[in-house]
């Protein structure tokens, strides 16, 4: 049986905790404060999945026990993801699996727990789970058949006004309660829903479009009390094969909107997140022909259990092509850090990779000229 280790005992902590139940593990789960573990025990888990589940073993960080684990789970807010997963690492487990986003944009602590992770061989994952649900495979399937033609463009939207997420943790009172209302801890529109990005990234990994090279984005900065979030993030891409499209992130809208459009030249694919109560869906669109809808259905513990199932497929491998390994999230992450950077600096942003997971990485894009920095947004 696989041990494991859950930092954090939040909303995510918990989904963790009780997917590592369902794959039949022994799991501990660690946290700062013994608040959030009763919380978890007495309202969370037993509120979600019916019961609380007597085979997982609570514990405060300093008390909390270290080595001997098979997965270490790292679900607490993103500035604390890296600092974890260094401690992490130093246990030698199997797998270290830190929640999304990786890191705030900063991108403190991207190239050494990059670095790390590689000298101890130890294969790192991000928790951008939409991406080996069972919708975006089938959608790859589809777009690699040929039977599209060629992808012209490809668009992902996240748009979700964020008081589903506030709802899911009543003991926040608004976004200044927690990293969400911060862009530069990982929260706001970009952070939060960054899967949009991610998932951008995957499709144009499978159609062979390669990274993203170039970003041009606008985002709308808020201001209200403490907090200071991006309320929406709207990027313009193009890969190193010179594939281009956009991606949509929002915490504004309602009813939710989460869709990606492959769009080639035979048709579209789209892949589209909770397309009705029962779950995903794939849409095929042909020109002269009737919207095809493949339904995928799924309940939202189901997308944790996929993602535990499918890093134990992984680990099978002698070397991980996973679409949620540590490169991808760190890639992902890249791109946030540079759509702040074009939205400030007003101009296209290059994402030169030789320079590794840093700020550094970042720079003008080919014929942009220095401008006046800006700093758009509303205040709340």
């Amino acid at each position: 049986m696989r041990r494991i280790k859950i930092y954090g005992a939040g909303s995510i902590g918990n989904h963790l905790a009780h997917a590592s139940r369902r794959m039949g593990w022994n799991v501990t789960v660690c946290d700062v404060s013994s608040a959030a573990l009763e919380r978890m025990r007495h309202q969370i888990y037993p509120s979600r999945y019916g019961q609380w589940d007597d085979g997982i073993s609570l514990h405060l960080n300093r008390d909390a026990p270290v080595g001997g684990f098979d997965h270490i789970f790292i679900g607490t807010p993103p500035e604390s993801h890296l600092p974890l997963a260094l401690e992490a690492l130093n246990e030698q487990p199997t797998t270290v699996i830190v929640e999304k986003p990786v890191c705030p944009p900063s991108l403190a602590l991207a190239q050494e727990v990059w670095t790390a992770a590689k000298a101890r061989k130890i294969r790192v994952y991000v928790g951008y789970d939409h991406v080996v649900g069972r919708a975006a495979q089938r959608a790859e399937e589809l777009v690699s058949s040929g039977e599209f033609g060629e992808t012209q463009t490809l668009d992902v939207e996240f748009r979700e006004h964020w008081g589903g997420i506030f709802a899911a943790h009543p003991w926040l009172d608004g976004p200044a309660d927690s990293y969400l209302g911060f862009w530069e801890k990982g929260g706001g529109a970009s952070g939060e829903h960054s899967h949009a990005i991610n998932l951008w990234q995957h499709f144009a990994h499978a159609v062979g479009a390669g990274r993203v090279a170039e970003v041009d984005a606008r985002l709308r900065y808020v201001t209200d009390g403490l907090a200071d979030y991006d309320d929406l993030c709207l990027v313009n891409l193009r890969t190193e094969h010179g594939l281009m499209g956009r991606v949509v992130q929002d915490v504004v809208t309602t009813p939710h909107r989460k869709r990606a459009r492959i769009q080639g030249t035979n048709g579209a694919v789209e892949w589209v997140c909770n397309y009705n109560a029962d779950g995903d869906a794939v849409v095929l669109l042909r020109p002269g022909k009737p919207d095809e809808v493949l339904s995928l259905p799924k309940k939202r513990p189901d997308d944790f259990v996929r993602e535990l199932e499918h890093i134990e497929a992984d680990l099978k491998t002698a070397e991980s092509n996973s679409g949620i390994r540590l490169e991808r999230g760190l890639d992902t992450m890249l791109v946030v850090a540079a759509a702040h950077r074009s939205e400030q600096q007003g101009r296209r942003i290059h994402l030169d990779y030789d320079q590794g997971y840093s700020l550094n990485a970042l720079s003008p894009a080919e014929g942009e000229s220095e401008r006046q920095t800006v700093r758009s947004g509303r205040e709340g």
